[in-house]
C-alpha cells in the first residue's frame, strides 16, 4: 500500500502514514510546506538525512547526539556573536539544517543539509538560496568521508559556497580544518576543466589536544587562531568597523572544553 499524503484541516501539515522508505522520501520530496505528520512510525527520529547521492544512491544519515552537536554549533554561535558585535545582524541569514537540492547542471538528483550553515542578506535570502558558510563535524565519520562532503558542497552549489570548516574528533584530538577554492591559474599542466572549475585548497588546519596532567585541564591549540574572511562570507570588502572573524586561542580552549564535556 503506498504511503499516502493528506491534509487533515487547513491548519495541519499534511498527515503521512508510513509504510516503507522509499514512499516517504517521495512523500517528502513532494511535500509544498515545512511540516510532514508521519503516522504509524514506531520509532522516533534522531537522525537527519546530510547527504544524498542518486549517482552512487548512497545516503549519509547525521545522528544528531550531545558530542555531534557540540563540535559545530558552540563555533558557529560563536561566529553570530562577531555578527552582532560588528552590527550586521540583520545582514546575515541563518539557513541552519535546510536542504538544498544540487544547481543545475549538477550530474544526478543530489541534495546536502549542513550541520550549520549561513549567508548574507539580501543576496543569500531568498528561498533556496545557498550559504556562504558551511560548517560539517564528524566523530565517528572518517575525515575521508568530511572532504568527500566538503568537494561536495563546493560542486553542488556552483561555487556559491565559499567557506567548509570540518571539525572532526577522534577521542583525543579536535582537527578543525577551514577549505576555500582557489582559480587555477594558466600554466603547463593545466587543462580546460581545471581554469574553469576551482579547486579546493585547505587554508587552515588547527588542532586541539587535551592536557588531563594539569589542573585544572588544559587544552594545546596548534596553529594560532583561526580566521573566516569577511569578503568571502559577505560577498563584499569589509567597512569601517568590520573585517575578519577570528577565533582567538582562548575562544578555541573553551570550545574544547565544550566538546570534551560531551565524552
Amino acid at each position: 500500500m503506498p504511503t499516502s499524503v493528506k491534509s487533515t484541516e487547513d491548519s495541519d501539515p499534511p498527515a503521512v502514514r508510513f509504510t516503507k522508505t522509499q514512499d516517504l522520501f517521495n512523500a517528502i520530496d513532494h511535500a509544498s510546506g515545512d511540516s510532514l505528520t508521519v503516522t504509524s512510525m514506531k520509532q522516533g527520529r534522531r537522525f537527519r538525512f546530510c547527504d544524498y547521492d542518486s549517482n552512487s544512491q548512497i545516503l549519509i544519515i547525521t545522528i544528531t547526539t550531545d558530542l555531534h552537536e557540540k563540535l559545530h554549533k558552540p563555533l558557529y554561535d560563536e561566529f553570530l556573536g562577531q555578527v552582532r558585535d560588528m552590527g550586521l545582524k540583520h545582514s546575515w541569514n541563518d539557513i541552519g539544517t535546510a536542504t538544498r537540492p544540487a544547481q543545475q547542471g549538477y550530474s544526478g538528483r543530489s541534495s546536502k543539509e549542513g550541520d550549520s550553515t549561513g549567508g548574507p542578506e539580501p543576496q543569500r535570502a531568498a528561498e533556496g538560496a545557498w550559504p556562504t558558510f558551511v560548517i560539517e563535524a564528524g566523530f565517528s565519520q572518517s575525515l575521508g568521508k568530511l572532504h568527500v562532503a566538503m568537494k561536495r558542497w563546493f560542486s553542488m552549489s556552483n561555487h556559491e559556497v565559499k567557506i567548509v570548516l570540518l571539525a572532526k574528533f577522534n577521542g583525543t584530538t579536535i582537527l578543525l580544518e577551514k577549505w576555500e577554492e582557489m582559480q587555477v591559474r594558466p600554466g603547463a599542466t593545466t587543462t580546460r576543466h581545471s581554469l574553469q572549475h576551482p579547486t579546493p585548497v585547505l587554508r587552515q588546519s588547527i588542532t586541539i589536544t587535551r592536557n588531563t596532567t594539569t589542573n585544572p585541564t588544559s587544552y594545546n591549540v596548534t596553529s594560532g587562531a583561526l580566521v573566516l574572511s569577511f569578503r568571502l562570507l559577505f560577498l563584499r570588502d569589509p567597512s569601517t568597523g568590520e573585517g575578519d572573524f577570528v577565533f582567538s586561542v582562548q575562544e578555541l580552549e573553551g570550545y574544547a572544553r565544550k566538546v570534551w564535556a560531551q565524552v
